[in-house]
């Protein structure tokens, strides 16, 4: 067990109370164990480390250094979102539709940073090629949202020249595009570039409205179709100088002609990407949706150029209210030379046509890592600014570069840019006066390698040894929440693949990808029940409740009825639920059980106390039965081996086979599937057939009774163990039996498989019983996996097979039915129509 502690989060709450993040941490992380070891989790604690102690973080800047010294780690120059009141960069969702930072509520501008990163780029095709490997262990989701991330996309880099008025002095001359669709160049009808872009950086000097704009746009949505045409900057349509020359061929029509030779508008957008590109995109307003969508907010009913369409002879249909995505065959108005070609085809000519100006481009969507962080509660980056050496590492001995103590720690800036004394040092090379960097990494940097430390989690030399990491990698499983799909488990595997690139991880794995996560499952989030006042919106406490009728609660002070909502537990929501108060009211195993059977681990789990009567009801019935059962005074052989299977009853076969059943599908659930919530299913159904079986077999009661507390164990441990103290508790001659969670898991046992291979089935037709006969029963490997197609055509065979399912399908001469409906196993088969 380890902790993530270190981030903002933290520090808001530590600020909040007026106490120091260390102390809020520690409080809360005392708290949380507590509840972990009431709610009987069997972890491994002498393994626990914390991500914000010096003994951890030690390795994590030694990590740093290690990316550092192989060009990795780099600093550079990041535009940012800057609140010049607190003096701190600004997610984009931390600035309002005003473009004020929803904290001081001052302006916010858009700066350049000089940021440090983590250089991921270089590992990108690893990353996407890897993916592979882990096909049928990780949810496709995950990998389709890696894969979008990565964003390999193959197309052409364009060149545009740029065309200024004489006054603008300094601006770049060309404009570089990445496009997938080269083909529909001729339509190119304007360029829209990102806020960032050098140009855009360059004009916003010389022009306020271009400031204006500037500052507006973090407020604006990333599909806005918002945008403001630069002044005095255009560029050329790089298709003119082939149509000036007579390249394109004869038959250009005239309207194009003149569409080709005028110089095209430059936009600056924010829909446009830094990431994406060169953060330039070529608008073909009748070939791209946003294009389309873009050019008629700005231009109106200005006329839309086609250039691909189904034939060479015929234009898209209504091209003029939607584009149209598909590829095609160039129009014949763009000239004898194109006009007729696959869009393919003229990707190819179009690149060799434009020489040097167009080259064929793999672009990413994937930037390098921006880890720093202007705040304190993080991992000090160790690195030491010197006038005259530069960025200078900390050498490896000095680690770890530790936090100081800060009394006092507002929201206001970084501190540690106030911590004087610990920020200024000496250069480690030159000893000069020098300074401590004062950003911290990103929390993502722990989080991307501390699962390798578990297995070593006492190493205080190095991060891991070599020897562990190929003894206990990958994690065999790997539980997190969908929200890290992209970001947490990207930033794992690029260090995964660092690590063993450079010998921490000699083997990489079985198949040598070093990838960290053999199997990936998301769980799924707990909602709670929220209420909210219809008229203003605001989340309402409990205690503002009046919840005497839960069906219809009501407001205390107004007497309305709040919106019942359900949503992710938070405590601004007032939603959450204490584990200590309802392990208090429900005991931790029934809490337990309440939660894994209320859905699958990969679904949403509303929480809902209403429901937990169920479990705690069931929990009642087997102790109960486990408690008469006892009383019997049974003497209990050694093993299910001399139950005597062959002598049993059909009521005794019956309650044998379901216990093998169950084995069987929950060794399934536990160790394929981890349908945690099927476990409960099936045990409760064991324990109806139990409790509600007419045998006296004591033999066989007690070896199902054994079966059932083994698979409940894992479950509910506390209340399955004092089961199994109370089964044993009478027996003097087995005062040797162990403790419950000494006991192997159960096994299927293959003899009653052998011995009970016939059962009844009932044959209906439109529900009426025409006969009933008996058949084979289902064979064990189609009890999982199966679907229900398979299973009603090898119970139909085995109709067939028999005297008299022979003489009734030749009876029906050869009738065909709308539906047949096998249930239970093959035991009913109702033929429907």
């Amino acid at each position: 067990m380890g902790w993530d502690a270190f981030g903002l989060p933290a520090e808001n709450a530590a600020i909040e109370r007026g106490i120091s993040p260390a102390a809020w941490t520690e409080d809360n992380i005392s708290k949380m164990k507590t509840q972990l070891q009431a709610m009987n989790g069997d972890f491994d604690w002498s393994h626990e480390f914390r991500t914000c102690d010096p003994s951890f973080y030690k390795h994590t800047q030694r990590l740093f250094l290690l990316l550092h010294e192989r060009g990795l780690a780099y600093q550079a120059e990041s535009p940012v979102n800057y609140d010049p009141i607190d003096k701190t960069v600004l997610a984009n969702e931390q600035v309002d539709s005003e473009g004020r930072s929803w904290r001081s509520g001052a302006k916010v501008e858009k700066i350049n940073l000089k940021q440090w990163f983590f250089r991921i780029t270089e590992f990108k095709h690893a990353l996407l090629i890897d993916l592979e490997s882990l096909h049928g262990q990780w949810p496709e989701r995950v990998m389709l949202m890696q894969r979008n991330w990565l964003g390999r996309s193959v197309g052409t880099r364009i060149e545009f020249q740029v065309q200024s008025d004489p006054h603008i002095e300094d601006l770049p001359t060309t404009i570089s595009v990445f496009t997938t669709r080269a083909e529909t160049l001729f339509g190119a009808q304007f360029l829209a570039i990102s806020p960032s872009h050098p140009i855009v950086q360059r004009l916003a000097i010389a022009c306020p409205d271009v400031q204006d704009f500037l500052t507006k746009c973090p407020s604006l949505s990333p599909d806005s179709k918002d945008g403001m045409l630069l002044p005095g900057v255009g560029c050329a349509h790089p298709l003119q100088n082939l149509l000036d020359c007579g390249a394109l061929g004869e038959g250009v029509d005239t309207k194009l002609t003149s569409h080709l030779a005028k110089p095209l508008p430059i936009y600056v957008a924010p829909y446009v990407l830094d990431d994406y590109g060169e953060g330039a995109v070529m608008g073909v307003p009748a070939h791209d949706t946003r294009d389309h969508a873009f050019w008629r907010q700005h231009h109106g009913a200005l006329e839309i150029f086609p250039v691909v369409g189904p034939s060479a002879s015929s234009a898209p249909p209504e091209v003029q209210t939607h584009a149209w995505l598909e590829k095609g065959v160039i129009n014949d108005k763009w000239g004898s030379k194109y006009g007729g070609l696959s869009s393919a085809k003229a990707t190819e000519q179009i690149v060799n046509d434009l020489g040097e100006r167009a080259t064929s481009h793999e672009n990413w969507r994937l930037r390098d890592w921006l880890i720093s962080r202007q705040r304190f509660w993080g991992t000090p980056i160790p690195i030491i600014h010197c006038k005259s050496c530069g960025a200078v590492p900390v050498p490896v001995e000095n680690l770890p570069v530790t936090l100081p103590q800060v009394d006092n720690i507002s929201r206001t800036g970084n501190p540690l840019e106030t911590a004087s004394e610990w920020a200024n040092t000496t250069c480690p090379k030159c000893h000069s006066p020098a300074k401590r960097e004062t950003d911290t990494m990103d929390t993502f940097v722990d989080s991307s390698w501390y699962f390798m430390r578990f297995p070593d989690s006492q190493n205080a030399e190095d991060l891991f040894s070599p020897l562990s990491a190929d003894k206990m990698l990958p994690v065999d499983i790997y539980i997190g929440g969908i929200e890290h799909a992209i970001l947490h488990l990207l930033y794992a595997r690029f260090i995964s693949k660092f690590l063993s690139k450079i010998g921490y991880w000699p083997s990489g794995g079985p198949d040598g990808t070093a990838e960290p996560f053999r199997q990936l499952i998301t769980q799924g989030m707990v909602h709670g029940k929220t209420f909210s006042d219809p008229s203003t919106g605001r989340f309402l406490k409990l205690d503002e409740l009046n919840l005497t009728k839960s069906s219809i609660p009501r407001i205390v002070s107004t007497g309305e009825v709040p919106v019942v909502t359900w949503e992710k537990m938070s405590k601004s929501k007032y939603n959450g639920v204490d584990p200590s108060a309802a392990i208090n009211v429900y005991g931790a195993d029934v809490l337990r059980a309440h939660m894994l059977f209320q859905a699958p681990v990969t679904d949403v789990l509303r929480w809902d106390e209403e429901r937990i009567v169920g479990i705690q009801r069931w929990f009642k019935r087997l102790g109960n039965f486990v408690h008469d059962l006892v009383l019997k005074e049974i003497t209990f052989p050694a093993s299910s081996d001399q139950l005597g299977i062959g002598f049993y009853t059909e009521e005794d076969n019956r309650l044998w086979a379901c216990v093998q059943d169950t084995i069987s599908s929950i060794t399934h659930s536990l160790s394929i599937t981890h349908s945690l919530n099927t476990v409960i299913s099936d045990l409760i159904k064991l324990s109806n057939q139990l409790t509600s079986t007419k045998t006296t077999n004591i033999n066989l009661l007690y070896h199902s009774t054994s079966a059932i507390l083994r698979m409940l164990g894992p479950i509910a441990p506390a209340f399955a163990a004092e089961c199994w103290e109370v089964l044993h508790s009478i027996s003097s001659s087995n005062s040797s039996i162990s403790g419950l969670s000494d006991q192997p898991f159960p096994v299927v046992d293959n003899q009653i498989v052998k011995q009970n291979t016939t059962q009844s089935c009932a044959v209906q037709e439109n529900g009426r019983l025409r006969f009933a006969v008996k058949i084979s029963t289902l064979p064990q490997n189609m009890l999982k996996d199966s679907d229900q197609v398979q299973i009603r055509d090898w119970v139909l065979e085995q109709l067939r097979a028999t005297a008299e399912g022979k003489a009734w399908f030749q009876g029906k001469g050869g009738r065909t039915w709308k539906r047949i409906v096998c249930v239970k196993g093959g035991r009913t088969v109702n033929f429907v129509g």
